[in-house]
């Protein structure tokens, strides 16, 4: 159960779905409700398909080109400390590749849950890089179930956030998902260092 816990908060923070609430706003203002829904239910779908093919092909990658376990938490730490840095600095979307022309560009498309919501809203490179860490890390069957259902609740949640996007920005307003995300930022700060850290120790024998 520590391990579901552990890896839900650290997947929901690293994810971050509320922090994409106010981007699926924007995309989805002429919608119905009902189209919404649909929306907000294939790209947690998709979410939650690339986040199984990544904690289950992952190793193969690595294999394939050769990246050990410790390289891989080194960058995805970096990766992660950088997405919390972007939180904190009000620069989230900027980070996960959503500049005005890529928004832009969206508003014209019929399908919006692959991507940008799914790929590179929600399940970026961080999150990636974390499955595969925990892949490698966690090698018994009991251990990597924790994990998938740690992944199906949040891919669960991240359905219900953005079903209830509208709602959510009139109850807490831009200012208020701004705070959230600022302070889930320092979180994922905090998450990507200790992968760092975790490798630092390690390497050079420092006692914990």
């Amino acid at each position: 159960m520590e391990i579901f816990i552990l890896s839900f908060a650290a997947l929901f923070s690293v994810i971050n779905p509320l922090g994409t609430v106010p981007i699926f706003v924007g995309l989805t203002q002429e919608n119905t409700i009902k189209e919404r829904n649909v929306i907000a239910f294939f790209t947690a779908i998709y979410v939650l398909t690339i986040l199984l093919l990544s904690f289950y092909l992952g190793q193969y990658i690595l294999s394939f080109f050769g990246i050990s376990l410790d390289a891989l938490k080194i960058a995805g730490g970096l990766i992660i400390a950088s997405s919390g840095f972007a939180l904190l600095t009000g620069k989230f979307s900027e980070h996960k590749g959503m500049k005005q022309r890529e928004k832009d560009d969206a508003f014209n498309r019929s399908e919006i849950s692959l991507t940008p919501l799914a790929i590179p809203m929600l399940a970026g490179p961080g999150t990636i890089s974390l499955l595969i860490s925990y892949q490698q890390t966690y090698a018994d069957i009991s251990q990597q179930l924790f994990i998938i259902g740690a992944i199906l609740c949040v891919s669960v949640g991240i359905y219900f956030i953005l079903k209830g996007a509208h709602y959510i920005v009139k109850l807490m307003g831009a200012s208020g998902i701004n705070a959230l995300s600022r302070i889930i930022g320092f979180i994922v700060i905090a998450i990507g260092v200790q992968y760092i850290l975790s490798v630092v120790v390690v390497l050079f024998g420092i006692p914990n």
